[in-house]
């Protein structure tokens, strides 16, 4: 946020919009502001072909009476008095929901810490301009890329005002810096695409624009010649950027919100088994600069490094109040305000690191598939079971050996935790992390 006196502004709104609440009469209320400001420059073949700034102050006010709630999101300009009690009104005719209610107030966070989530760098357009193209060009100074797919480069921050009737009042914000590229190898049916991004909340911390279109231009060229493969069960080894998505697929299962709608495939499996011995998977708010870092939740409340699963065992959910309470639990803080509502999320999730190297797991497979991209939106949350069109390279006795496209991989993820090893080379520089995985064995379906 701008400054010291924009952010008391914003502390007095969200305050009088909450004391105009309990004047209405409501029993109970939140306000809060999400604030976003972001510039990003994108380029093409050497000309920039956009620039595109956005300014965004989303405030909401959340009412509660007896057991009924309403929410009503506004404008900056909105007088306060008039938004209450509309919302009141609308909450006087709103079903009751048992488990709606602002977070207990032993939880919510005392001490708000200092997590180095802003950096006040000033990154111009001009700036941002020449990282892009300077990504682009040394991805087409690659051999073998043929055409660019377009750069970008963005800067930008995001904050929170959060003020409830029980005496909490809380701020922060965070920045964000990003540069990406995307490329092309080959020429007409032949070609591949491949890219590579940094984002950090650390101007300083990128990666540079000459090591991203380094590393985005050598994938693409590496995926010429794919070829196809005969339908087989083999070890499966995902690529870090892959395996993320299959954190994310576990981040998910153990969301609070899907078990009591009962949409999660682990949803009966809280104190068991549901993972290889070799998978620990933590989850940690106060990280100091990590991605997904937030000095308390969206409902002001304490959240700590929590371990979700320990050695394959399942210890927690994500939780905030409502779907805690659904549950008969109590919120961890990790409820995240999406428009008026909160619902529980991760935070800096990561799948932790194994005991070997990447080159030491594929050196153990005579026959296998190394995964560098999935496609396709074939993972059931219900079932778990998973079906994706992947592309990477083929495992040949213990190497790589040639790239491999049009193919698919399928399983079930109960079977593919159960199955899982983590290589060494966990990166946390992600919201959700990964190190590359080992599956025992998926069914690839090609020729």
């Amino acid at each position: 946020m701008r400054g010291s006196s924009d952010q008391e502004q914003l502390v007095d709104r969200v305050m009088a919009l909450v004391e105009a609440a309990k004047k209405a009469g409501a029993d109970a209320a939140d306000a809060v502001v999400v604030r976003g400001r972001s510039t990003r420059v994108s380029v093409r073949l050497g000309k920039v072909e956009g620039t595109e700034s956005a300014e965004s102050d989303d405030i909401s006010l959340r009412v509660f009476l007896g057991k009924r709630v309403a929410s009503v999101s506004a404008t900056m300009s909105s007088d306060p008095a008039a938004l209450a009690e509309r919302a009141v009104a609308m909450a006087r005719v709103s079903p009751e929901d048992p488990y709606q209610d602002l977070a207990d107030p032993d939880l919510l966070a005392r001490d708000i810490p200092d997590l180095d989530l802003f950096d006040p760098t000033e990154v111009s357009s001009d700036q941002l301009r020449e990282d892009a193209l300077a990504a682009e060009e040394a991805a087409l100074a690659i051999p073998g890329v043929t055409n660019s797919s377009g750069s970008g480069a963005s800067a930008g921050s995001g904050g929170l005002v959060l003020a409830t009737s029980h005496g909490f009042v809380g701020q922060y914000t965070a920045t964000r810096f990003s540069r990406s590229v995307s490329v092309l190898a080959g020429e007409g049916t032949g070609m591949e695409r491949d890219y590579d991004f940094s984002s950090r909340i650390h101007f300083a911390d990128l990666d540079t624009p000459k090591k991203i279109g380094r590393t985005a231009g050598e994938r693409a060229v590496r995926r010429l010649n794919a070829r196809k493969v005969k339908t087989t069960k083999v070890p499966v080894v995902f690529d870090p950027r892959v395996a993320r998505g299959i954190a994310g697929h576990l981040a998910a299962a153990i969301n609070g919100a899907s078990v009591a709608r009962k949409t999660s495939f682990l949803r009966d499996m809280m104190g068991k088994k549901i993972a290889a011995a070799s998978i620990t998977a933590t989850d940690d708010p106060l990280r100091p600069r990590g991605q997904a870092s937030r000095p308390f939740d969206g409902e002001g409340v304490a959240g700590k490094p929590l371990v979700m699963v320990e050695e394959g065992i399942l210890k927690h959910w994500m939780l905030s109040t409502s779907a805690a309470r659904e549950l008969g639990l109590q919120t961890n803080g990790r409820g995240v305000r999406a428009s008026s509502s909160v619902n529980p999320s991760s935070t800096n999730f990561a799948l932790e690191a194994g005991q070997s190297t990447p080159e030491e797991l594929i050196r153990a497979i005579k026959a296998g598939f190394y995964v560098t991209e999935v496609f396709g939106q074939g993972v059931n949350m219900i079932t778990g079971e998973y079906s994706r069109g992947a592309a990477g390279f083929w495992i040949e006795n213990g190497e790589i050996a040639y790239p491999v496209s049009e193919v698919t991989i399928a399983s079930n993820l109960k079977d593919m935790f159960l199955a899982m090893t983590p290589a060494s080379d966990l990166d946390r520089n992600y919201g959700t992390a990964a190190p590359t995985l080992l599956i025992e064995e998926m069914t690839l379906a090609g020729d």
